[in-house]
């Protein structure tokens, strides 16, 4: 859908340089998405993986973020082999639902209640990032966590319309449970894309 160079805004990699490469295609259907443009996968120019090397080789970064859309509607291999050849480190933000292609050093599960993630992909994720929109987010959270394995690092990020009603919950919620930690979207607090 697009790419660009930027800072990773959330999660565990907040405040790094990162270029993130935005594939097209969604079947997810979040209800607060900021990207819902990114749901039709065909309303995109395709890009050959070499063009997107080009690109990405402009930038200053060694980091590569894949997120979307759903990025493992595709098949990432040929992507990921590509730019691990460039010695790129890799990233992607998945919810989850589709099964992992290609090698990456850096798994962030962010997991929907409209479509739930896969046993086999919460068990590789490196992080666990889990939406909150409402009190009853914080249990289902807790669910997920029970899938992840014991070094998954844990967030969790008020959902951006409630950012001003949920951040005091989850900082209540990040004192009596510390294992969790605190993801705020800082890309929106600096209008950065």
């Amino acid at each position: 859908m697009e790419d660009f160079y930027s800072v990773q805004g959330e999660g565990f990699h907040q405040g790094r340089a990162a270029y993130f490469v935005r594939l097209g295609g969604c079947d997810v259907g979040c209800v607060w998405c900021d990207v819902k443009e990114s749901w039709d996968k065909d309303a995109h120019p395709k890009l050959s993986t070499q063009e997107i090397i080009d690109r990405i080789q402009q930038s200053e970064t060694d980091f590569v973020v894949v997120t979307g859309g759903e990025p493992l509607m595709h098949d990432c291999q040929n992507l990921t082999t590509a730019l691990r050849n460039k010695k790129y480190e890799l990233a992607i933000e998945t919810s989850g639902a589709y099964p992992i292609t290609g090698a990456w050093d850096w798994i962030c599960v962010s997991p929907k209640k409209f479509k739930a993630p896969l046993p086999e992909v919460l068990a590789e994720a490196h992080e666990l990032k889990v939406v909150v929109y409402n009190k009853s987010d914080f249990a289902w959270a807790e669910e997920h966590r029970a899938l992840v394995n014991k070094n998954c690092k844990l967030f969790l990020q008020p959902e951006w319309s409630k950012e001003k009603e949920m951040s005091q919950l989850i900082v209540d919620y990040v004192k009596e449970h510390p294992e969790w930690n605190i993801s705020l979207q800082i890309h929106k607090y600096l209008d950065l894309r």
